[in-house]
């Protein structure tokens, strides 16, 4: 089994969710997000910041809490009954300890892409087969992308006029997120109607980078994009014809997941006195997800603080949405990466007595 970043190959050697070498990384991140947070809070904080302090209202930020928390038993559920569908019996709280531990691993890699191999890796560690493990944990960010795209539109949609008020150059954004979003969609379904066809693309593509780069260099890319496009094409097959069932309760607990953790913005401007931002909210946040898939810094840390000050900035008042941004931040990146220490342990002793079993004198 490959080494999931973080995991373990097939040979049941020790592993961990997270290396020794990566802490650094995470102690980057968090520092970096102290930083961002504080310069955001010193340009956004006013007096009226405080006038909207005195209309605290802390049973809607405990709510924001539990609406994370309840996201993320959501997409235990998500797994639990995908992997199911294929015929394999993953316990939900095992579920939800592998979603946590996955936050853990997301906090400190690019663009939070770290998750994935951990999934797979807690899955394969459950005795569902690599290729099946690999095939839900894919066909998960399918469901995603495929989600999202259609929320944004709904949003678009609804939002309608008032996206005429906002700055030309923040709507031109929003649209180009959208379709940025949708063409990985459609990018999705034509790699799996057409891997053949995607190969030779990719093939063709190469050739212009052979020019110029080193063609061994080349040769070794297109074939691990090859073999990432037949895993792909397998992966979401196995559930087009075996387990379509898994594809009807993904998408179902995906749009609980997803729903409910947009809300929680809305439910922290309350418990902070303003008006919630259902529907903006919604296009906001995908916007976000968006730019923070961009791989500049781990977990995001920095780009998440200013691209939702600048964002929404534009349907928040001004004076409040520094605190906003903190609050959500606090919920959504330092709350994971607690949540994700604690899912970490248990797994952490678990590859160690396995390894002891295997090799008696550690």
């Amino acid at each position: 089994m490959p080494e999931p970043g973080t995991g373990t190959s097939g040979n049941g050697s020790r592993s961990s969710p997270i290396s020794r070498s990566q802490w650094k990384w995470l102690a980057i991140s968090v520092l970096f997000s102290t930083i961002v947070l504080i310069l955001v809070l010193y340009f956004t904080v006013n007096e009226d910041t405080f006038l909207y302090l005195k209309q605290l209202n802390p049973v809607y930020l405990v709510a924001a809490v539990g609406l994370h928390l309840l996201a993320l038993g959501f997409w235990a559920m998500r797994i639990r009954k995908m992997a199911g569908s294929l015929g394999y019996q993953v316990g939900f709280f095992y579920c939800l300890n592998m979603v946590m531990a996955n936050l853990l691993v997301a906090a400190i890699t690019p663009s939070q892409a770290g998750g994935e191999p951990v999934r797979i890796h807690q899955l394969y560690r459950k005795d569902v087969p690599l290729g099946d493990a690999t095939a839900i944990v894919m066909v998960e960010r399918v469901i995603d992308a495929v989600l999202l795209g259609v929320l944004g539109a709904f949003a678009l949609v609804m939002l309608g006029s008032t996206l005429q008020g906002l700055p030309a150059g923040l709507t031109i954004f929003i649209y180009l997120s959208w379709l940025m979003m949708s063409g990985a969609v459609l990018l999705f379904v034509y790699t799996v109607r057409k891997p053949d066809m995607t190969k030779r693309l990719i093939q063709r593509i190469s050739g212009w980078f052979a020019r110029t780069w080193d063609r061994e260099r080349v040769e070794r890319m297109v074939a691990t994009i090859d073999r990432e496009v037949d895993n792909f094409h397998q992966s979401v097959f196995r559930f087009v014809r075996h387990a379509k069932m898994g594809l009807v309760w993904g998408t179902f607990y995906s749009l609980l997941f997803w729903l409910t953790e947009f809300v929680i913005v809305s439910f922290i401007l309350m418990g902070l006195g303003a008006e919630p931002v259902f529907l903006s909210s919604l296009v906001a946040q995908i916007i976000i997800a968006i730019v923070m898939m961009i791989p500049l810094t781990p977990g995001a840390s920095g780009i998440a603080e200013v691209s939702a000050t600048y964002i929404y900035s534009v349907f928040v008042d001004p004076a409040i949405v520094g605190v906003m941004v903190l609050i959500w931040r606090l919920i959504f990146f330092y709350m994971n990466i607690i949540l994700g220490i604690l899912a970490t342990i248990p797994i952490l002793q678990r590859e160690f007595t396995l390894h002891s079993l295997k090799d008696p004198k550690v």
